[in-house]
């Protein structure tokens, strides 16, 4: 167990050399054209006071970052004939559009034409994350935002429910993320709720065959097959970690080594020998899960961002500058 804990703290470590050379980004960026949009974030998210935002605007951001890397090109509408990420079958569940526009409406009153779109939803996303403890993760700010949004660039970039191991390593990789990011990113799915179509294979007809997926829990998935009958309806929801779906914690990795992931993602990690052995010690040790997934958030929002004179400042997030 000692080498698990000893990969966890090299690639960790290796996650923090990669944030620390984020060109253009800085913990500083507004600190004098914008000072105070940190506050306008927070006043905002905390009106909303809703706990499932954290989980809703986490997975906005990580499903922006993957494609095309984090430049809001997921906030974009389409245009005419040309279909827009957002309207791609994996991102049209998302929600929280309307959380970024309110931010923006009111930072673009305090610092016209300064802030960007990709800016604020990873300033939300961090403020919406439920717990008691201060603020999860510092944010490196400095993005400026795509003017090109495809639903046709969203296949194989983002990692699905249903992906392997092998599959959800290889999209990761390609955005110059490792094994423990993975593993740690997973974590995220310890708030929130998915809909039933996302895993009701595993229920149902794992192989085509009418059978339950051997890789959960047996008295879980009938708990399951309850909430998602078959067919289920598409409004009915699950939380994706039972009992703690709306506290930020290390939950997540106590239920998958129970078998009770909700995805076939999920359960992957423990096909793995050294991903299962990271979520072994993340699973002994919340302290670590904390600035792990602290890291690996900031490494991830860091993918592909532009900087400088690249992209733009849009002043509507829904629609690039004319």
């Amino acid at each position: 167990m000692r080498a698990g804990f000893c990969i966890l703290i090299l690639l960790v470590s290796l996650s923090l050399l990669g944030i620390c050379n984020a060109d253009g980004l800085s913990y500083t960026f507004y600190r004098k054209s914008c000072p105070r949009v940190d506050k306008i974030v927070k006043r905002i998210i905390q009106k909303r006071a809703n706990p499932a935002l954290g989980a809703r605007l986490i997975r906005m951001q990580f499903h922006d970052c993957f494609v095309r890397g984090c430049d809001g090109s997921v906030l974009l509408d389409s245009v005419g004939n040309s279909t827009a990420e957002k309207q791609a079958i994996p991102n049209q569940s998302l929600s929280g559009f309307d959380v970024i526009d309110e931010i923006k409406d009111e930072v673009e009153k305090a610092c016209p034409k300064v802030v960007s779109c990709s800016d604020i939803l990873a300033l939300a996303a961090r403020e919406a994350v439920p717990n008691k403890r201060r603020l999860l993760w510092d944010v490196q700010l400095g993005r400026r935002d795509g003017r090109v949004s495809l639903a046709s660039e969203i296949n194989g970039n983002i990692p699905g429910p249903f992906g392997n191991f092998s599959t959800l390593l290889q999209i990761f990789q390609k955005k110059r993320l490792n094994i423990a990011d993975l593993v740690v990113l997973s974590g995220a799915h310890t708030i929130g709720v998915s809909h039933c179509g996302a895993f009701s294979r595993r229920l149902y007809n794992f192989t085509g065959k009418g059978d339950a997926d051997p890789s959960l829990d047996e008295a879980y998935a009938s708990i399951l097959r309850k909430q998602c009958p078959n067919p289920a309806s598409p409004n009915t929801t699950v939380a994706m970690d039972p009992g703690s779906s709306l506290s930020f914690d290390k939950h997540y990795y106590d239920i998958l080594r129970q078998k009770k992931g909700l995805f076939v993602s999920d359960a992957a990690l423990l096909t793995d020998r050294s991903s299962n052995r990271i979520v072994f010690n993340l699973q002994r040790r919340p302290d670590m899960f904390y600035r792990a997934f602290a890291q690996s958030m900031k490494k991830m929002a860091a993918i592909e961002v532009l900087t400088g004179t690249n992209g733009e400042i849009r002043q509507n997030c829904r629609v690039v500058n004319p």
